[in-house]
């Protein structure tokens, strides 16, 4: 599918473990691994995360990109971004993306874009970058039902799942492409910029070690990396929208 070697399994626990297993005894890049259940799917800070069987569409994908390891993030930006195209092109359904990995329709969340590298020394031996992508009405857990959207809540119509994952695996397959080169870097973070609905808003982004910034949204470096006001980079962290979304374009 879109030169990737897939696999669809029933169940899994994790779709971006499985992956991390198979980079680490030597599995070739442009594996993709597709489960309709995961048993333990994560999300940021090992957040557990479970749809119910068939309602999303929940995938990894094993990259092994020329960069630097600190540049890792990049990858995560070309699944997000060939996921927003995706969901235009098949559900005709606008997401933004909430920096650093989520797409939303307005303030509610559609997809998580979770990626975990493989570093040996110094050097950036693999990326698994996983999504799950709500399709199906309900598709959310419980808890998160007041907070999150499917593609078939905004939309209205049935969604084939294999359909999305073709066009998403196509744009990724299109970023990818460009990554090693610092043109096509500069490239997929313009398409960020474009695409996003943090820069321009107030925000809350608490930091690893537990420590609370807030500030402007002020732009994307050329790692992807978020810029508030006063010179202060954000590399990874969680991040809550203080008022509405940036005026967008």
């Amino acid at each position: 599918m879109a030169g990737f070697r897939v696999g669809w399994v029933a169940e899994t626990g994790s779709t971006n473990a499985d992956l991390l297993a198979a980079a680490r005894l030597g599995a070739e890049p442009n594996k993709v691994l597709v489960a309709d259940y995961q048993s333990s799917g994560r999300g940021r800070r090992g957040r557990t995360w479970e749809a119910s069987p068939e309602s999303s569409l929940l995938f990894s994908v094993l990259a092994r990109p020329k960069l630097a390891a600190e540049a890792s993030h990049l990858v995560t930006t070309a699944l997000a971004l060939a996921a927003v195209e995706a969901c235009k092109t098949q559900a005709e359904v606008r997401p933004w993306l909430k920096w650093p990995n989520d797409l939303i329709v307005g303030d509610r969340k559609l997809a998580g874009v979770l990626a975990e590298s493989v570093v040996v020394g110094e050097r950036l031996e693999a990326v698994v970058v996983g999504m799950g992508l709500n399709v199906r009405t309900g598709a959310a857990p419980a808890e998160a039902a007041d907070t999150a959207v499917s593609l078939e809540d905004v939309c209205g119509a049935v969604i084939d799942r294999r359909e999305m994952l073709g066009e998403i695996l196509t744009g990724f397959a299109h970023w990818m492409a460009r990554v090693e080169k610092a043109s096509g870097q500069a490239a997929l973070v313009a398409a960020a910029r474009h695409e996003s609905a943090t820069l321009g808003c107030r925000v809350s982004v608490e930091l690893g070690d537990g420590t609370v910034l807030e500030g402007l949204a002020q732009d994307l470096d050329e790692r992807g990396a978020l810029l508030l006001d006063g010179g202060r980079r954000v590399v990874v962290g969680d991040v809550v929208h203080l008022r509405g979304q940036s005026e967008l374009p």
